[in-house]
């Protein structure tokens, strides 16, 4: 056996140190964040709009089916729901446990690790944050233990942590204008439920923005003026997808969850009456609100679904674009009366867990138009939606009124923290979906509550799952890859015309982005989780998927793929 004295351990050390790092790192300044190179993904949908649309063309419909595996690599155990990011050849990725990777973006070679020191096992199994950022020299990730994490993007060393709650961080931050802007789970108590900005290249709080008011503040009486010390136990998080920003008009713009304990019963003292069947209910819960991230000011807020009964989240990405107002009734149920056809508008896009999606100009939060999603029944949770004022009005049909009761809602994580994509060539976002509704009965003195998904009556087994086709100008729906394996993975489109998505199933394929036709198809060793990007290193043009276990992977009984296989999958056309 070789044994090695001090002297040669300190220089192996050393070597190894000066190894373990990106070398040739460039600053992603704002403008880069504004306007990213093509060859990089910096947010978590690549750009802040949230559109997670790639200019990249190397990778197209024609050749897409020769696509073949660049590299792989293992993750290791446990939940993991991240998304990563690439810059220059690099990619930061959030692994199971709460660590950070940096990984060679050719090969998957590791650069660095970090590992939160002293984070308990049960904790660090449970960590399920789903964004990273950079900005800077800086890369940061809300850990598991309460901090918000700034990282030396080229070593890995720790530069700040500032502790922001004992709330679960399960979103993870963006960047805006220089922020670092996390949203996270509640714990408890109203005032564990907000968003918080920090300054990126220090740490420091610069402020917070409660998403249920406190007593005295605007939108609490929406809760039906309860007490202080009852209304101290209601809660709203944004434990899902974090927020997009525009930054001509500095907004940013973040979704709300349900309000908490899921029934209205139980939020008003066993009377499901005692808020409004319209909005404004419950607020700021299952609603869009448009931030200034400079102050931390509410400019605007709409309400998706008022007083929800059935804990139905809106907390998903907020997709920003451009578009012709020009819905057709064909196709789009509410409609503003007030808007002019033809008309373009700045827009904010969203698709509700529980179904429905939402057009709203994004400079004032007015209603473009609105309908039921993925397909229309009488089991919506949303009745009515005001196409002239925007007010929305719960299905008050299917509220829980009296303990016991028992009803079927539409839908029930039909899309959720996997990201949708938009393709400014064809006017559409592509959004993965289930269709899926709640079987739920209220608490009552047989039993406590309960909640089962089950299939909508109308629907087919053989099509329980598939991707959705949406014209953001009229409206017009389309639905391709359908099968009965749901998903938790995210779409992406790309300007070769493709949309990329995988299910949990193992299988991950490309379709055709005007026609949905399926271009190609790849087996991995484990169901798709969340994560579908691209992005390209010295002109060659990769796409990386992760797989592994995340909160949803037991959705839908076809659902067999193997447990514990966390890895991320990257592929290539040939050399």
């Amino acid at each position: 056996m070789l044994l090695m004295n001090s002297k040669w351990i300190a220089l192996f050390a050393l070597s190894a140190a000066a190894f373990a790092q990106v070398q040739n790192f460039k600053p992603v300044t704002e403008e880069m964040l504004k306007n990213p190179s093509p060859n990089d993904w910096l947010s978590f949908s690549r750009t802040q709009d949230a559109q997670r649309f790639s200019p990249l063309t190397q990778i197209d419909k024609n050749n897409v089916s020769k696509l073949g595996l660049a590299w792989v690599r293992g993750l290791g155990t446990g939940t993991t729901e991240s998304i990563p990011i690439v810059h220059d050849g690099t990619m930061y990725i959030i692994v199971p446990g709460g660590m950070v990777q940096a990984l060679n973006a050719t090969n998957g070679d590791i650069l660095w690790e970090y590992k939160r020191p002293n984070l308990a096992a049960n904790v660090a199994s449970q960590a399920r944050s789903k964004t990273i950022a950079i900005f800077q020299d800086i890369v940061t990730y809300t850990a598991p233990d309460g901090f918000v994490v700034g990282l030396d993007a080229r070593t890995g060393e720790k530069r700040w942590e500032t502790y922001a709650g004992t709330a679960g961080q399960t979103s993870g931050p963006v960047i805006a204008n220089g922020k670092v802007i996390s949203g996270r789970a509640c714990s408890q108590t109203r005032t564990s439920c907000f968003i918080v900005a920090h300054d990126a290249l220090t740490g420091k709080e610069l402020w917070k923005f409660y998403t249920v008011p406190g007593p005295g503040e605007p939108g609490y009486e929406s809760w039906g003026n309860p007490s202080a010390a009852t209304h101290e136990k209601n809660m709203a998080s944004t434990w899902g997808l974090p927020g997009s920003y525009d930054p001509v008009r500095n907004l940013v713009y973040w979704g709300v969850a349900n309000p908490m304990p899921n029934t209205r019963a139980d939020r008003h003292d066993g009377n499901p009456d005692a808020t409004s069947r319209t909005s404004p209910s419950d607020l700021y819960s299952n609603s869009t609100l448009a931030i200034n991230p400079d102050t931390g000011k509410l400019v605007w807020y709409y309400q998706h679904l008022p007083g929800d009964d059935w804990d139905e989240d809106f907390t998903n990405e907020r997709i920003l674009t451009r578009v012709k107002f020009n819905p057709d009734p064909k196709w789009v149920k509410w409609i503003n009366p007030n808007i002019k056809r033809g008309e373009e508008r700045d827009v904010s896009v969203m698709m509700g867990e529980g179904g429905g999606i939402f057009v709203n100009d994004r400079g004032t939060g007015e209603l473009l138009w609105a309908t039921p999603f993925p397909f229309d029944t009488p089991r919506f949770l949303i009745s009515n939606v005001d196409g002239a004022t925007g007010k929305t009005s719960i299905n008050w049909d299917l509220v829980l009124k009296t303990p016991g009761e028992n009803h079927l809602i539409c839908y029930f994580n039909t899309t959720s923290y996997w990201p949708s994509s938009y393709h400014p060539g064809t006017k559409s976002v592509y959004v993965p979906y289930v269709d899926n509704c709640l079987d739920m009965t209220r608490k009552g003195p047989q039993g406590n509550e309960r909640r089962v998904g089950k299939q909508r009556p109308e629907g087919k087994p053989e099509e329980f799952a598939g991707i959705a086709k949406v014209n953001l100008e009229t409206g017009e729906m389309i639905h391709f890859g359908k099968g009965p394996i749901p998903s938790n993975g995210s779409t992406l489109a790309t300007a070769g015309d493709v949309v990329f998505h995988g299910d949990l199933n193992r299988r991950f394929r490309a379709y055709d982005a005007a026609t949905g036709k399926q271009l190609w198809e790849s087996i991995l060793g484990g169901p798709i989780a969340v994560n579908t990007m691209t992005y390209a290193v010295n002109g060659r043009q990769y796409v990386a998927v992760t797989t592994g276990e995340t909160l949803m992977s037991n959705m839908g009984a076809a659902a067999k793929a193997p447990r514990g296989h966390t890895a991320v999958y990257v592929f290539a056309l040939p050399q």
